[in-house]
């Protein structure tokens, strides 16, 4: 029970607590449309860095996992008739296990090959779902009105969504600190610095980067069925969008890489910076411009992000915030 004396562990659980409560004091539905994107993004990133900052693998496909979790979660639901908890779970697995299978021949690549090659994943799984009639084609799935009567209506149902997605957040957070401080997350970072050393020195790399690959999956493709079930809908185009995937690596280098608190702040900023850009008429056609110039000026002038630029300042920060 030694992450009970960490601060950093009550740190996430009293930023998830305010998360979860504060909309919910004053009914604010904007606010809480609002933390439900910043913890999408928080998820997404938090998830992505496991790959990027923990073993060294860019994964520009990483939308995939959340897409397949929507479509699993709003199929079995409304064909089905399986409950939330259960679809979201079952997705999540299965997800979880595809990419595990996937692992182990693609991360045979190694660097730009194996972005690339994640990309190709990314599109040809769109392409296929696009195609599949049973998840309903290009046309994609929609849910009933009367789906959410089993959970107290459609504002219970959103509320309770809404809990469950911060619930994945702080998972999400844990999961990574966990991992940072594990002999697996250890053989990752071995991995990151020099693969071909690590396997010299012992680490079953290929097992290594394939579970971490599947871990990656897990979460987000869970946060893929909530979200998509909160909305009643989900279309190819919008699950599978290759800009989302971007914009998760922007938020990790931003924050952070390697770091388990940089991907959270680098989420955070990135959505209140997307928000800005996206009511600023005059600038909401170039947010993704934007996005691609600040992943630039991040990796010439701070490779190390936020996080890095604070720990070079005050070390006491590292034991604080990981």
């Amino acid at each position: 029970m030694k992450f009970l004396k960490s601060p950093f562990f009550w740190i996430v659980i009293a930023v998830s607590l305010l998360y979860a409560v504060y909309p919910k004091l004053g009914n604010n539905i904007t606010l809480r449309e609002t933390l439900v994107l910043s913890a999408i993004y928080v998820i997404l990133a938090t998830n992505l860095n496991l790959m990027i900052g923990y073993t060294g693998y860019v994964n520009f496909g990483s939308i995939v996992f959340f897409g397949l979790g929507g479509y699993l979660t709003l199929w079995l639901i409304g064909g089905y008739g399986w409950n939330l908890y259960a679809a979201v779970l079952f997705a999540g697995v299965v997800t979880s296990l595809l990419t595990l299978a996937l692992g182990f021949g693609i991360l045979r690549l190694r660097g730009a090959y194996f972005a690339l090659a994640t990309i190709g994943v990314n599109e040809a799984v769109k392409d296929f779902v696009s195609n599949f009639d049973k998840w309903g084609g290009s046309e994609g799935i929609f849910l009933p009105f009367s789906t959410y009567k089993s959970m107290g209506g459609a504002v219970h149902a959103l509320w309770t969504v809404y809990f469950l997605i911060i619930g994945v957040m702080a998972l999400s957070l844990l999961l990574s600190w966990f991992i940072k401080r594990s002999k697996f997350g250890l053989g990752l970072f071995a991995i990151r610095e020099d693969e071909d050393a690590a396997i010299v020195l012992g680490v079953k790399a290929p097992v290594y980067k394939a579970i971490a690959y599947s871990v990656s999956a897990f979460l987000p493709a869970v946060a893929g069925g909530l979200y998509f079930f909160k909305n009643g809908s989900i279309v190819p185009e919008e699950a599978f969008n290759l800009h989302l995937s971007i914009e998760s690596i922007v938020m990790v280098m931003l924050g952070g890489q390697g770091t388990v608190t940089g991907p959270w702040v680098g989420a955070f900023l990135y959505e209140r910076l997307r928000g800005l850009l996206l009511t600023t008429p005059s600038l909401s056609n170039f947010h993704l411009v934007i996005a691609g110039v600040l992943l630039l000026l991040i990796i010439l002038f701070a490779p190390g992000g936020l996080m890095g630029w604070l720990y070079k300042r005050w070390a006491r920060v590292r034991g604080v915030l990981e």
